[in-house]
């Protein structure tokens, strides 16, 4: 038995790119995330979405960076009780500014284009997640309203130049990437998380579905969510 790492061709020198914090991502992809680009994360329920953002935002603030985390669910203490589980101390970071975290109403998100992209570029945020676009439908009911304002919303964050994380909630049988079936087009990269039971056990695992400007690995890689966070595990080959 022996470990395969597929040859990925170096990225082009002005490609800089930013560490999502998994080494093994990180691998696959080239040595992370294009700086300035915008990556969708989508999966089932309890796939590991949001540990996958806590930990590249905790990856930041380690760097010194400024980030900010926008929630459309869950209490910012929540957020940080999560984040703390792995050893993230982002009570710390949030008491020195490095750290903000804001709760926003998903129809509320729709309309504040202009505010968020004055809070990223006066702040000086340098990576932004907003979890998760998938309540926008229990709040806007029309399919072109929601479409509309996904578009919207990504387009302003880009325009930003931070490198910025969202991400969309699937059921298990759904053959989409997102819930709404756009923003998968209009991000620049997703990486899809899966679950599978097995009897008692359950066993996770990631594929990277797009990533632009990035000769990225295709195949379907194991994930574990431990309690250092989340770790990407090489394929492995059996010799015959």
């Amino acid at each position: 038995m022996f470990k395969h790492v597929p040859k990925l061709k170096s990225p082009l020198p002005d490609n800089s790119r930013v560490s999502t914090g998994v080494s093994g991502l990180d691998k696959i992809i080239q040595g992370g995330f294009l700086k300035g680009s915008c990556v969708l994360v989508t999966g089932g329920t309890g796939t590991g979405k949001t540990t996958l953002m806590l930990q590249f935002l905790n990856e930041g603030l380690k760097n010194g960076e400024k980030c900010i985390f926008i929630t459309l669910e869950e209490s910012a203490e929540d957020i940080k009780a999560d984040a703390l589980q792995f050893g993230w101390d982002f009570l710390k970071y949030e008491k020195n500014g490095q750290l903000r975290i804001e709760m926003y109403d998903p129809f509320e998100l729709t309309d504040v284009n202009l505010r968020l992209k004055d809070l990223i570029i006066t702040n000086n945020y340098k990576r932004v997640v907003i979890d998760s676009t998938s309540l926008f439908g229990m709040y806007i009911k029309d399919d072109y309203k929601i479409r509309k304002g996904l578009y919207s919303l990504v387009s302003t964050i880009k325009a930003t130049n931070c490198t910025a994380m969202i991400s969309s909630e699937i059921t298990e049988d759904s053959k989409l990437l997102s819930r709404y079936g756009i923003e998968e087009f209009v991000t620049d990269g997703v990486i899809v998380l899966y679950f599978m039971g097995i009897g008692s056990q359950g066993f996770g695992s990631v594929q990277v579905r797009k990533m632009r400007r990035t000769n990225h690995a295709k195949a379907v890689y194991p994930m574990e969510i431990t309690d250092n966070g989340i770790v990407v595990s090489e394929l492995e080959k059996f010799k015959a």
